[in-house]
This record gives structure tokens, C-alpha cells and sequence, in this order.
């Protein structure tokens, strides 16, 4: 398994996290892969002097986002099954043992996508993700409460056949579900973020996700009619 951890600005959170995700309850072996997405604060040195077992470091020169983040991590990845984790100590890496086990259960589950019971954010913000998860609901079908959350758990070969886009990672299980594959969810905790600051506010969110969604939901309507899925699990019952 290789678990990635995409990361800006978070050098205060970023080393007690690895020592949480190395502690956790996933079984060795497994990788992980810290992406520094062009921070500016001295996430990538602290990383480097933490000098942990098993913790290989990419740095992007500039911020190119989160899901180019994802996408570098699992390119380099080693592992079959690739865990997110977002790097700033929000998702707790106890469940991550939780997110994986469906997965090894039942080999037609492409995504586990974790579901936050509780989110730590203001008012404001937790309306507007309400509403945005029930329009992306009706209009995808996805069957995902909750989109945004860090914790995930997927096939490799699954993620390198769904469509790459910047903020792609909001739309995974839409994404996942276009090739074949299963969705299964895992209820997760939130942690209130102890240092550093989010990347996003509630109008850049908008702003970009109205596209990305019409895109998605255009994506959908013109998927194959024989899921590229039922090929490769045809080839593993062989």
C-alpha cells in the first residue's frame, strides 16, 4: 500500500502527522509519500529532517493544487492500493485500516471514500457544502454524502483510468462509478485544524466547482456502455 499525503504550508503539522500515519494500524509493508505542493514555509525541510523510515518526499517548485498533488503521489507510488491523507493533521490515520478493508473484501470496489461525521469549519462554510453536496448529488447520481473528505482509500490501476482535470479529487466517486467500479463508504472523524490555515474559501470553491461539475455531469452522459472495469475484472478471474 502506499499512502499520499498532499501538503502546502503545513510544515507544523506535517511531521506529527507521519509519526501517526507510521504508528497507525495499517499493516506493514507500506509507503507513504508526502507531495509538497510549492510551499513557501519549510514543509519539504522539516520532512527532510524528520529523516522517518519508509517516507519518500516529492516537491512541486509551484502549486499546482491538490488533486495534481494526488496525481503525482500515486504516479510514484509503489503500492496496489493508494490511501489520501490530507496533510494537515485534519484526517485522523486511525480509520485508515477501515478505509482499506473493503477494498480487500471485494475486488469490484474501485474507491472507499471516507465520510466525516462531524466537520470542524465555520457556518458559513458547512452551509455551502451542504448545498453544493446536494446539487452535485442530484445532478451525478454518486451516492456520496460527503466528497471533500482527505481520507481515501483506491485501486491504483482504477485512479489511472478515470479522467484527470484540476479538482478532480472533489468528483471521485462520479469519476470511479463512470469506469464500473463499486463505491463503498467509511464513516471518519474530522479534527479541528491546530496550526496553519485552509487553502480554500467558499466563492473560490464555487467559482471553480460549477464547471467542474457541468463537466463531470457531461463526462457521465457520455461514459462507454460496457465499463472499462468488467475488462480488467474479467482478466483477474482468468
Amino acid at each position: 500500500m502506499s499512502i499520499v499525503i498532499p501538503a502546502k504550508d503545513e510544515r507544523d503539522a506535517i511531521v506529527p502527522l507521519l509519526h501517526e500515519v507510521l504508528a497507525g494500524p495499517l499493516p506493514p509493508p507500506f509507503e507513504v509519500i508526502v507531495v509538497d505542493d510549492g510551499s513557501t514555509d519549510g514543509t519539504a525541510d522539516a520532512v527532510r529532517a524528520a529523516a522517518l523510515p519508509a517516507v519518500r518526499l516529492l516537491r512541486h517548485e509551484k502549486s499546482g493544487g491538490k488533486s495534481r498533488a494526488v496525481r503525482a503521489g500515486i504516479l510514484a507510488a509503489r503500492g496496489d492500493i493508494a490511501v489520501t491523507v490530507d496533510g494537515d493533521g485534519q484526517n485522523d490515520p486511525k480509520f485508515l485500516a477501515d478505509l482499506v478493508a473493503p477494498l480487500i473484501r471485494d475486488p469490484a470496489i474501485g474507491l472507499v471514500a471516507g465520510q466525516r461525521t462531524q466537520r470542524h469549519d465555520g457556518a458559513r462554510k458547512k452551509i455551502a457544502s451542504r448545498l453544493a453536496n446536494r446539487l452535485r448529488r442530484a445532478m451525478l447520481a454518486d451516492d456520496t454524502r460527503d466528497t471533500a473528505c482527505g481520507l481515501k482509500a483506491m485501486r491504483r490501476d482504477a485512479y489511472l483510468l478515470i479522467p484527470f482535470f484540476d479538482n478532480n479529487h472533489r468528483f471521485y466517486p462520479a469519476l470511479f462509478m463512470r469506469e464500473g467500479w463499486k463505491i463503498a463508504h467509511v464513516a471518519v472523524a474530522d479534527r479541528p485544524r491546530t496550526s496553519g490555515q485552509s487553502k480554500y474559501g467558499t466563492l473560490d470553491r464555487a467559482l471553480v466547482g460549477i464547471p467542474d461539475l457541468l463537466g463531470v455531469w457531461w463526462l457521465r452522459r457520455r461514459s462507454a456502455s460496457r465499463p472499462v472495469a468488467a475488462d480488467v475484472l474479467e482478466r483477474t478471474d482468468v
